[in-house]
């Protein structure tokens, strides 16, 4: 389908979810589907359930809609939603309660309310996101405020629909002025979410206290109205075209809220308990909305100091927002940003945005007081590797330690800026790991608000990643030295598990050519467990928890493969490469490789572009590394 016509039928679609009726004819809506009536937190919240909940092995809840944006946040998610948005869309008292994002700069509190806004603006445009408001009303709202407190009861009683709020004062007005109080023949029309029209989703940002004038949250008299009209009270007279009234029915966003005057802050106080806030001459309008703000930790600690806030304080719900913990998610974090970018041209080597990642998070954990965790340990349970001697209660231990962990550290935007300074230089076609380091640590000299002390901590962390890179990078070349690294990894498991399975009962071991049977070969299953530090007294408590795995994969019919033990895949790499240390050793750091050797060489570079995603420069780059790696 060519653009032209994709555009003929996005109009057509935006045409078909046009409707126009009366009130009498919005009755037989509610009547069909109740739900076009639900309010402002519950429609957020159907939003995201409606996108998908799945629920992890840790049981966990995963919300599809926040994927492929927000990473690493899972916990942090599963509490915004479970506590705030399903408790406030059940009519719980929270939801009259401003959302406050609190967490560090760049961690994705904006990213949240950004995606809030747009999922509702695409949410308003399904059948089960379908809402209506009084046509003509400058706030869009709930065509059930026509029917009168004393019917409420009894409508509530036929339809299942329970009614907040009044007629705003331009509504109220009309009702009487244009209709004569006949409600029926009211005009109704379906609502677009639309935050660039006005429609249900406002924004609010702060400016100069002094020059900003209250009327950009609650509207303003019209003065080329006001002398037809006569009176400031006259609804004709007003323009409720402030950012809660444009908001109703939806989500304001409070942009830096508090740096914000206090007379601005006040307003919220009976919007958000009693659901109405106070603007001209009128008696209080009703309003419909879910409040969210955003601020940093400094900020949040100076407002709630102030005893002048303690009113506004306790109609906040506190959300915090921490750095993401998790060196995978991290990576995600920046391939995302990258992508954004029109840098398409320049090659981003395997592991240059994980060796960044590694040093990212190792900034913003803190040293736990466990005996035997240190930050790398920690590192590794975060991102759910596993770490001989800790298990799972041990990771619920360390995140329970400190529960303010990742409110600290450096923040994604700023190693991103020292990735881009990388991916900019001239002549770069490739950028490695080495480069992604080597522009952090420069970055690290040019910060002046480092201190000497901060600065020698960074560069530490630098070093650690530098030294788990350089264990990737030799167990990547490793691999592509191997040949059919897969069939040889399980060649060696099955002749290993062979041998452990007799040894643990206590048998002999039949030879595949000659029939004879043997002892277990010992010295084959310790020069794979060595790999790994396991010892002569822990080796049979080691071997028995391997055929433990594998009973487990046979009760739950899966197989059990090289990789199905961390510990022994990493056992069974590390024999592997032992074994072609030596010629890995000759072969890269040769300076005039022989016809054998450049052949294998190149057979090594195509399998590190065609299977591990290397381009000819940053393989070649790899292979010389590794290469001095070995020979240190």
């Amino acid at each position: 389908m060519g653009f032209l016509e994709r555009l003929n039928a996005y109009r057509a679609e935006e045409e078909e979810l046009r409707w126009e009726g009366t009130f009498a004819d919005y009755l037989d809506v509610v009547s069909e589907n109740p739900r076009v009536a639900q309010t402002a937190h519950a429609r957020i919240y159907d939003m995201i359930a409606q996108a998908g909940i799945d629920t992890g092995a840790d049981g966990r809840r995963h919300y599809r809609f926040f994927e492929n944006e927000i990473f690493g946040l899972d916990a942090t998610l599963e509490r915004l939603v479970e506590e705030y948005f399903h408790a406030a869309a059940r009519r719980l008292d929270v939801r009259k309660r401003i959302l406050l994002l609190m967490g560090p700069v760049s961690g994705g509190k904006s990213t949240i309310v950004t995606l809030l806004k747009r999922g509702l603006e695409r949410f308003s445009r399904t059948p089960e996101g379908a809402l209506y408001g009084i046509k003509g009303c400058p706030m869009h709202e709930e065509p059930l405020h026509l029917i009168p407190n004393e019917l409420r009861l009894d409508f509530e009683a036929q339809y299942g629909v329970k009614i907040e709020g009044n007629l705003c004062p331009s509504c109220r007005q009309r009702l009487e002025v244009d209709y004569h109080g006949d409600m029926e023949k009211f005009p109704v029309e379906r609502i677009l979410f639309s935050e660039d029209n006005r429609v249900g989703i406002g924004t609010f940002s702060p400016s100069d206290p002094k020059s900003q004038d209250i009327a950009d949250l609650t509207g303003s008299i019209d003065f080329a109205t006001i002398t037809e009209y006569g009176s400031e009270s006259d609804p004709r007279a007003y323009r409720f075209d402030g950012e809660l009234n444009k908001a109703n029915r939806g989500l304001m966003e409070f942009q830096e809220m508090l740096k914000s005057d206090e007379k601005f802050l006040w307003h919220l106080l009976s919007l958000t308990q009693e659901g109405n806030f106070k603007a001209g001459r009128f008696a209080l309008i009703s309003a419909d909305e879910m409040i969210v703000a955003h601020t940093n930790e400094a900020e949040y600690k100076s407002f709630i100091s102030n005893k002048k806030n303690e009113a506004l304080q306790s109609r906040m719900i506190v959300m915090p927002v921490p750095y993401n913990l998790s060196v995978d998610n991290e990576v995600k974090i920046y391939e995302k940003l990258v992508k954004q970018s029109d840098i398409r041209d320049i090659h981003i080597a395997p592991h240059a945005l994980k060796t960044a990642a590694i040093f990212s998070i190792l900034t913003r954990l803190r040293d736990s007081k466990k005996q035997g965790v240190d930050l790398q340990k920690k590192l590794q349970l975060y991102n759910g590797e596993t770490v001989e001697g800790l298990k799972e209660a041990d990771l619920k231990e360390l995140r329970a330690e400190f529960p303010d962990e990742g409110m600290g550290g450096l923040d994604p935007r700023y190693v991103i800026n020292r990735i881009s300074t990388a991916l900019i230089r001239r002549d770069t076609t490739c950028i490695n790991a080495l480069d992604v380091l080597r522009a952090i640590k420069d970055g690290l000299d040019q910060h002046a608000s480092i201190s000497k002390e901060d600065k020698e901590r960074l560069l530490n962390f630098v070093s650690v990643a530098r030294k788990e890179f350089d264990e990737l990078a030799k167990l990547e070349v490793q691999k592509a030295f191997v040949y059919s690294f897969e069939e040889s990894a399980k060649t060696l498991l099955e002749n290993y598990l062979d041998n452990v399975e007799a040894y643990c009962s206590w048998q002999k071991i039949k030879d595949p050519l000659t029939g004879e049977e043997m002892d277990p070969d010992e010295k084959l299953m310790r020069s794979i467990e060595e790999q790994i530090g396991i010892s002569e007294n822990a080796k049979r408590a080691f071997r028995e928890e391997i055929l433990i795995r594998i009973s487990t994969y046979a009760r739950r019919g899966k197989r059990f493969e090289y990789n199905s033990h961390e510990r022994l895949r990493e056992a069974i790499e590390r024999k592997l490469f032992a074994d072609l240390k030596d010629v890995v050793k000759i072969t890269t750091s040769s300076k005039t490789p022989d016809e054998q050797q450049l052949k294998k060489l190149n057979e090594v570079v195509a399998r590190l572009i065609d299977e591990h995603g290397y381009c000819s420069v940053c393989a070649n780059e790899l292979l010389r590394y590794t290469g001095s790696l070995l020979n240190r």
